[in-house]
Formats: C-alpha cells, sequence, structure tokens
C-alpha cells in the first residue's frame, strides 16, 4: 500500500545523528525507537515493519513520527511535551507564596506553629487572595528558588544566613557565596 507521507531523504548528518541516536544506551528509549523506525523506513522497510522492528503493534505512530520528520527534522525524535501545560506562575504569585511564608503562622487560623509545605499550601489556598491550584511542588521550587532550605530540625532557613549570638546580642551573618555554593 502507497504511504500517504512518505519520509524524505535523508540528509547525511541526518543519517549519522540518527544511526548514533539508535545505538545509544544512555537516550531516552522512546528517542532511540524513533531513531530506529526512522532509518528502518529510510532504507525500505515499510511503516508495519518499522513497527515491529521497534514493539509497536501497528504502523500507525510510525507514520505519526515520519510526518513530524519531515515537517522538523531531527528535532521529531526527542520527546515532546504531553498533557496540558504545567501551572504557570509568575512573579506576582511567586511573591505571594514568599509573602505567605514569611508571615507567622496563626495557631488558631492556620493551625501549626512552624510551616510545612502543606500547612502552606493549605493557607495560600484558603486564603481570598491565594493561588487555589499551588502544589507543594511549586511552593517548594519557589522557597529554593529563594534560596530557603527545609533542615533537619524541621525547620526552614534562609541559605547562607545565619544567626550568631555575640556579646552584644543576636547577629545575623550572611554568607557572600551561598548562591555559589548552593548550585
Amino acid at each position: 500500500m502507497r504511504q500517504k507521507n512518505p519520509l524524505r531523504s535523508l540528509s547525511a548528518s541526518e543519517r549519522r545523528a540518527l544511526e548514533q541516536l539508535a545505538r545509544s544506551h544512555s537516550a531516552p528509549a522512546l528517542s532511540v525507537a524513533r531513531a530506529r523506525a526512522l532509518l528502518a523506513v529510510s532504507d525500505g522497510s515499510s511503516y508495519t515493519e518499522a513497527a515491529q522492528l521497534v514493539g509497536r503493534a501497528v504502523g500507525d505512530s510510525i507514520a505519526q513520527w515520519v510526518a513530524r520528520f519531515n515537517q522538523v527534522g531531527l528535532a521529531a525524535v526527542e520527546r515532546q511535551a504531553g498533557g496540558r501545560p504545567p501551572t504557570q506562575y509568575g512573579a506576582g504569585e511567586r511573591d505571594r507564596i514568599l509573602a505567605e511564608f514569611r508571615r507567622r503562622p496563626d495557631r488558631e487560623r492556620d493551625g501549626t506553629a512552624t510551616w510545612s509545605l502543606n500547612t502552606l499550601q493549605r493557607a495560600l489556598r484558603r486564603a481570598p487572595d491565594g493561588l487555589p491550584k499551588v502544589s507543594t511542588y511549586t511552593i517548594w521550587a519557589v522557597l529554593h528558588d529563594a534560596g530557603i532550605t527545609w533542615q533537619r530540625d524541621r525547620t526552614w532557613c534562609d541559605t547562607g544566613l545565619a544567626i550568631r549570638k555575640r556579646k552584644r546580642g543576636e547577629v545575623k551573618v550572611q554568607d557572600p557565596d551561598a548562591s555559589a555554593k548552593k548550585g
């Protein structure tokens, strides 16, 4: 049966890249399978034969891979984002998360004396100006980006900031290289 969207001819550099990817043991398995299938089709195999080569039941997915390769080239073998797009939080939402974190929790209203990711999430979701769909991972990522880390003593701490006791009282000491050490 004639293929509706046959594979275009591969350039030498595309063939080399696909062959290298097809032999890879460290690349994602889906990328390796796509490369192997595209090489098989370019060598004259049908979509069904290429599908069987990479462990697929039917050639429909191979036809989609070929169509995408014809459109975008080698980018077609890379994994594409699927499903719904992740919720994007801008600077305003990040500032709101940090403001809620810096607010001292109220035992009556928040039900805690110290913030955990779950209690912070609950407070942000309940607040009238809060974030009703914020995840604990997003909260953690925002805190981490701000240099705030979870400590073994079950408290949050600014990375590179320490409170030292001196004769004249407590002093905050900032490590200027904290962000370099964090990464």
